[in-house]
Parts: structure tokens; sequence; C-alpha cells
């Protein structure tokens, strides 16, 4: 089965070998690449850290772009480039009323909230957009045990993991069952990306960017694990162009965003950081149950990224991509992701700059270490 892009671009490239075959010899020339019409997209949200990049992506290929939010913070960042509707997601669409756009990026919708401002949007838009694309999270699946994991696996529901009476949901549930309200009022139109830790310039959150802040530092440096733990992440940048290829090829179904294909061993991740910076500190491998013990657990705050592949979070960082790059996926070397948010972090005021809201401070990993070493041998 061809989606609308696979079709076009298939006839194309045949009429190119055609066209080419009536040549002369030393004529032969390549046929153009194919290029999508232009599409009306709107974005929810898009002035947080993934919206600019998405409203950048799309305008760099040529497309009109609309974005929907409160108003309260970026007005007017993107100049006459893009339009501007003020409203609030809970309580206030009347400003997406009689509009027609072909795609819809959903990328604001992340709180306990999201199934109702899913359902509440989805009921504005479903007769306007021909395409809704719900950008969800990997933490919607409810055990991550199996590798190679993929989009066929089991989801959080209130059934297999319940949350108690009076408790909002949880991050993977209310992006869960916001996938299911976009299904249920758009069948058959809707596009969910969910992806790992999103990183790149412009991440405020620190949780990647500890990673080549610290290498630049060099020095000794405490390394979580034994190195064969893997990681799976995405840069903002390839995110966002994937969400525009989907809505361009009017691609429908479920895919996972994150990467490398198969997922990296952690020892490589730092070694390619390391490169990306241009640093050369040393590693003491410090194994994960030790750090647990010392109250630092994996994939906190002091171990962002880092994640153990054992149990029940064996495949977190395993999944088969497969399907994801045949619908375009593409994943910048880690290097380059490295580089490019070291360069941002450092156009960063100095008080920021000093005061990181992830990762080991200096103090903390020299006690760690330290304590590491004077181990007694069990």
């Amino acid at each position: 089965m061809y989606n609308r892009r696979e079709f076009l671009g298939t006839g194309l490239a045949a009429l190119g070998a055609a066209s080419a075959a009536s040549l002369a010899p030393g004529l032969l020339r390549a046929a153009p690449a194919w290029a999508p019409a232009p599409k009306k997209i709107l974005v929810l949200g898009g002035t947080g850290f993934v919206g600019p990049h998405n409203v950048r992506e799309a305008l760099k290929r040529g497309h009109q772009v609309t974005i929907f939010n409160r108003g309260r913070s970026g007005k007017g960042m993107f100049g006459k480039d893009v339009e501007e509707l003020a409203g609030d997601r809970a309580s206030d669409l009347s400003a997406l009323k009689g509009r027609k756009w072909d795609a819809v990026i959903d990328e604001s919708a992340s709180l306990s909230s999201a199934p109702e401002w899913v359902k509440l949007s989805t009921e504005v838009l479903r007769d306007s957009v021909d395409q809704y694309l719900f950008i969800s999270t990997r933490s919607v699946y409810y055990d991550l045990s199996s590798v190679p994991m993929n989009s066929n696996a089991p989801v959080l529901t209130l059934e297999n993991s319940p949350i108690e009476a009076g408790k909002p949901l949880t991050y993977g549930h209310a992006k869960a069952y916001a996938e299911k309200a976009a299904h249920a009022a758009m069948p058959g139109r809707v596009t969910v990306v969910r992806p790992g830790l999103i990183v790149g310039p412009e991440d405020d959150t620190d949780r990647f960017t500890y990673w080549p802040v610290r290498a630049a530092r060099g020095g000794e440096m405490l390394a979580p694990g034994d190195g064969s733990d893997h990681v799976q992440i995405i840069d903002v940048r390839d995110l966002m162009k994937f969400c525009v290829t989907l809505c361009e090829s009017r691609t429908f179904g479920v895919f996972n965003g994150v990467g490398p294909q198969g997922g990296m061993p952690f020892k490589e991740f730092l070694a390619r950081v390391q490169k990306g910076v241009g640093a050369n500190p040393s590693y003491t491998w410090v194994d994960a149950d030790f750090l647990r013990e010392q109250g630092h657990a994996p994939y906190g705050r002091e171990l962002p990224v880092f994640q153990v592949m054992r149990g029940r979070t064996a495949g977190f960082a395993r999944f088969d991509l497969t399907p994801e790059l045949k619908a375009g996926l593409t994943i910048r070397p880690m290097e380059d992701t490295a580089r490019d948010t070291l360069a941002w972090w450092k156009t960063l005021p100095a008080e920021r700059q000093a005061a990181p809201k992830t990762g080991f401070s200096p103090a903390r990993e020299a006690e760690l270490l330290a304590m590491w070493k004077a181990r007694k041998p069990k």
C-alpha cells in the first residue's frame, strides 16, 4: 500500500526514467526531486521549546502556518510570516471556527488535561482539517520490557495501571487517552508521533544539555552503568522535520519518534557527545545500583537520559524504527546535536549557566566518585 507521497514519487521517477531514455548518450539528466504542494498548517502551540522549531521547519519548506495559543508569550516572534490566533484550549476555541487547514499539528496538549483539550479541539476542527497530527510520548507504553519495542506495544489505561480516585492522570495516561480522543473524533485521519526525550538547542529542561556541558568541562567524569545500556532520544529539529513530512505525505497511523535505530550504547553516546563538543574527559563508570543506593535513580534529575536496559525497562531505548524510517524519519549524528546544544547553552546568561537544572553538581560528583573508589568489594 502506498501513501500519497510514495505513489507520486514512484510515478515521477518512472516518468523521469522514460524521458531520460529518449535522450542521446551523454545528455542523461537526473529527474527533478518531487516537491510537495504548499499546505496550510495549523499549529496548536507554537511558542514553547518545540513550537518554534515546528514553525520554522514548515516555513522553510514553503508551507503557510497559523499558530493558536493564549498569546501570553512569544507574541509576534515570527513576524508577518505566521498568522497568530489567540484563545484558550480549555475554554475558548472560537478563533478556530469557520476556518480551513490541510493539517493541524497539536504539540501543546501535554498536561493531565490533554484528553479534554484534544476532545475539544477535534470537535471544532474535524470538519475543517484533513489530518490531525498529535505529538504524544513514549511514556504512553504500559510495558517497556520487550526487545525490540514498537508502536504495537500496549499503552497505559486505567484498567492496567489504576490511579487513585481524585488523583490527576499521569503524564503517560493523559497522552494515551488524548490519543484515543483524537482517533474517536477523526477516525482514519489521525497521525500520532510518540517521541522520547526531545533534545537540542533551546531545550530549557537541561535533561540532555547536562552531558555536552559536563563533557566540555573535562576532567574525571562520572559515567553511569557499564556503558552497555542504550540511549534513544530525538533532536527537536529531526522530530519537527518528521512531523512536517508526515503532513506533506498525508501519512496516518502511529509512529515513534526516537533514534537511532535500535538504540545507542551509553558508551558510544558519551563518545559521540565528547567528539561533538571537542572535549577530552576521562570516564569512571559507576554501577547503576550503587547510584540508586545513594539516591540517584536512572532517568532521574541527576541521571537524565540514562536508563538501565533490564526488567520492565529492557526495551526503553531499543525501539525498532523500520516503519518510521520508511515514513521519512531522519536522525542527525549525535555529535551535531551535542555541538549545537552546547553552542546555544553558551549564549545564555552567566547566572543561568551557573545553575543547570539537571545532573550532578561538581561537589556531588566528586563525592560519589570518592565513595565508589573507597567501597569494599562484595
